[in-house]
């Protein structure tokens, strides 16, 4: 606990916070994504899949062989949508096809799957931009991730810096890690992803989100209010934020991979003031309930409520 706060039993705490777990589960809901979004992802991600389908494994499935990944495979996306990212996996001889070509294989493998979507979105500006496909839409994009699945249950996803080269990804280990920290603390983790997630779109944080989201798993096995309610959740955005301070020039760990990613401190002093934002806001939460929102604005942005 932050210093300049004395230690409150629960049920000190449960009697003046009433209004700090309305305030959190309204801001929560309001920046989930809604039915129409979720909708709306999944067809797109069915129509791109159809026509990949239809050209390297003689399908007409619109989901066969495709999974969503990134945020919106972990259950941690936030509204409105950015992007939709879907893995793909080629067939074995698409592999064997371009292993006996010469230069940058990789570059030519995604050249080859932008040409393929072309045909389908012929009114579109679809990009290869590895590791991924872009695939315009009106809204928002679809990030599409071309690979090959591994016996292992990973996949090899195409870069094409240095000449190209695969590079070992491990999708359901990342989903896993983010599941388990959720069920370990009541909902927590995800919860406390989308929120953050919130404060790097509305401040311009450039901290990635698959960084949050090992920050947020890593600092919720420690917290000591983990096992607690929704009371807590100033506490929780407060904390959560000192810790992330804490990792300035740290590392974290790709899960199944442990590929180390150095965070540097780019994104540092946004955090040091939506930190000390939050120190002032959990201290108003027992006085002026306005003030605090007024706080909790400066770093979520106005889909938090002023007043619960």
């Amino acid at each position: 606990m932050h210093p300049i706060f004395p230690k409150v039993d629960d049920n000190t705490r449960k009697d003046f916070h009433l209004s700090v777990a309305k305030r959190f589960e309204q801001f929560h809901n309001n920046i989930l994504l809604t039915q129409t979004q979720l909708d709306n992802g999944s067809d797109r991600r069915k129509s791109v899949i159809k026509a990949l389908n239809a050209h390297y494994w003689n399908s007409t499935s619109e989901t066969e062989h495709s999974k969503f990944v990134g945020s919106r495979g972990k259950f941690t996306s936030i509204g409105p949508p950015r992007d939709v990212d879907v893995l793909f996996w080629l067939p074995p001889s698409v592999y064997d096809r371009f292993q006996a070509r010469t230069g940058n294989i990789q570059s030519q493998l995604l050249q080859e799957v932008k040409t393929v979507l072309q045909k389908k979105f012929y009114s579109t500006a679809v990009k290869g931009d590895g590791p991924v496909v872009k695939i315009p839409f009106t809204t928002f994009n679809v990030e599409l991730i071309p690979a090959f699945k591994l016996d292992t249950g990973n996949y090899w996803v195409c870069f094409t810096n240095d000449g190209g080269s695969y590079k070992t990804a491990a999708y359901d280990a990342e989903k896993d890690a983010i599941s388990q920290s959720n069920d370990s603390c009541g909902g927590k983790t995800r919860e406390l992803v989308r929120m953050m997630k919130k404060w790097q779109e509305h401040c311009s944080v450039p901290i990635k989100s698959f960084w949050i989201e090992l920050v947020a798993i890593e600092f919720l096995q420690t917290w000591e209010h983990r096992d607690k309610g929704k009371v807590y959740y100033d506490y929780m955005v407060r904390d959560f934020l000192l810790f992330l301070k804490n990792k300035r020039f740290g590392n974290v760990y790709a899960p199944g991979t442990y590929e180390s990613m150095y965070l540097g401190d780019a994104w540092y002093s946004r955090a040091d003031t939506a930190h000390q934002r939050a120190i002032k806001a959990c201290s108003y939460e027992t006085s002026d309930v306005g003030a605090a929102g007024d706080e909790w604005r400066k770093i979520f942005g106005n889909n938090m409520p002023r007043i619960p």
